[in-house]
């Protein structure tokens, strides 16, 4: 072969991969805006890891954020609004896009989440209403007014005769949920109250109030103030300690309570389950806690409100996600948080009693059967 028919075969080669390059269909891009970030995405501040339930909410996050490709950081306050706030700052340097906040004190967290506005992030206030700002883009919540309507329409429910001695609790009063709880729970039990079914024992402010249907903030405000647990187990204890010490034997018997939540209904039972002159009662709470579960099936507490937190993280995961993708959350409610209207999305809330904590807890798959002793 000539080295001029070899130089002409190489210079057909070249133009004709020039030919095969150039003609080529070019590469398509996928949308970047339906695409998880590659980077940090989404920020979560949650309370404390010291309650069960908030650990809950820990996993429900991490499966829904890792099942959809989203690089997303949880961190706890420790039960403290300065270090919340400095959780919001961290993941704002971060550069995050959506921040996903449980506030500790509903008002103190306002300033977080101007800060995390400042900054171009989308809000989302979880499970608790941040209040006193208008740097709040949404808010997923069980609906609180129901949950405090199904502890009372139970107490209602297993209340006969006249004259049922009603003791009252409620959370903290930094929490906007304490007073929706009460809220709710109150309008139901108001009217039993002036009928003469029940009998308040300890709060005079809510004596003094209980010919009110319903109560303004600074009137739940007084009657709070004076049965707060702060959602605190000891806190819970000896308070309900104390109202039995002042109570006489008549003020006893077989009494009803209204406690607030899962961990402070078993501190509260305890008080009362001690004392001799009480013949019986019935008590409420919320959370489905795994010990307050196992409370139901023993018979020492009577029922609680199963918020299943798998729903309510999912609702948070769906308005992070529409957020991350340009895109509005979908809402099914509103809330005011003293200065605007908050759009919300409201998950479902079930009743639980010993009847039914098989299905609504087991064969739901919200805990395992073999957590729990003497299960039917």
């Amino acid at each position: 072969m000539s080295r001029n028919f070899a130089r002409n075969v190489l210079a057909l080669v070249m133009v004709l991969s020039f030919l095969l390059v150039a003609c080529a269909p070019a590469a398509t891009t996928a949308p970047q805006a339906t695409q998880p970030s590659a980077t940090m995405s989404v920020g979560i501040v949650l309370p404390t890891k010291s309650e069960p339930r908030w650990l809950q909410d820990q996993a429900a996050f991490q499966k829904y954020m890792a099942a959809a490709g989203y690089q997303a950081e949880i961190l706890f306050s420790d039960l403290s609004s300065a270090t919340e706030k400095t959780n919001v700052e961290s993941l704002i340097t971060k550069g995050v896009k959506v921040i996903i906040i449980c506030p500790q004190d509903a008002a103190a967290a306002a300033a977080a989440a101007d800060e995390a506005h400042k900054a171009g992030i989308k809000v989302i206030s979880y499970d608790r209403l941040i209040l006193g700002t208008n740097n709040v883009d949404f808010y997923v919540t069980f609906d609180s007014m129901a949950v405090g309507a199904a502890q009372a329409n139970y107490l209602i429910g297993k209340a006969t005769g006249k004259g049922n001695p009603l003791y009252l609790y409620a959370g903290a009063a930094s929490d906007n949920n304490a007073f929706l709880f009460f809220e709710g729970a109150w309008e139901k039990l108001q009217p039993k109250i002036a009928d003469g079914t029940f009998v308040i024992k300890n709060s005079s402010q809510a004596v003094s109030l209980q010919g009110n249907p319903t109560l303004t903030r600074d009137q739940e405000s007084q009657i709070i103030g004076q049965i707060t647990t702060d959602w605190k187990f000891d806190v819970a204890k000896t308070l309900a300690e104390a109202n039995l010490t002042a109570a006489t034997a008549a003020d006893k018997g077989n009494v009803f309570i209204l406690a607030p939540n899962d961990g402070t209904a078993r501190s509260i039972a305890d008080a009362f389950a001690a004392d001799k002159d009480v013949k019986s009662y019935v008590v409420t709470g919320q959370d489905a806690e795994e010990a307050s579960v196992q409370y139901i099936i023993d018979g020492k507490q009577s029922m609680t409100v199963l918020k299943d937190v798998r729903t309510l993280a999912k609702s948070a995961f769906d308005a992070a996600d529409a957020y991350l993708k340009g895109t509005t959350p979908t809402s099914n409610g509103k809330y005011n948080n003293k200065n605007f209207d908050v759009p919300a999305a409201q998950a479902p809330i079930v009743s639980v009693d010993k009847s039914n904590v098989k299905a609504a807890i087991v064969d739901s798959g919200y805990w395992p059967a073999a957590d729990f002793k003497n299960l039917q």
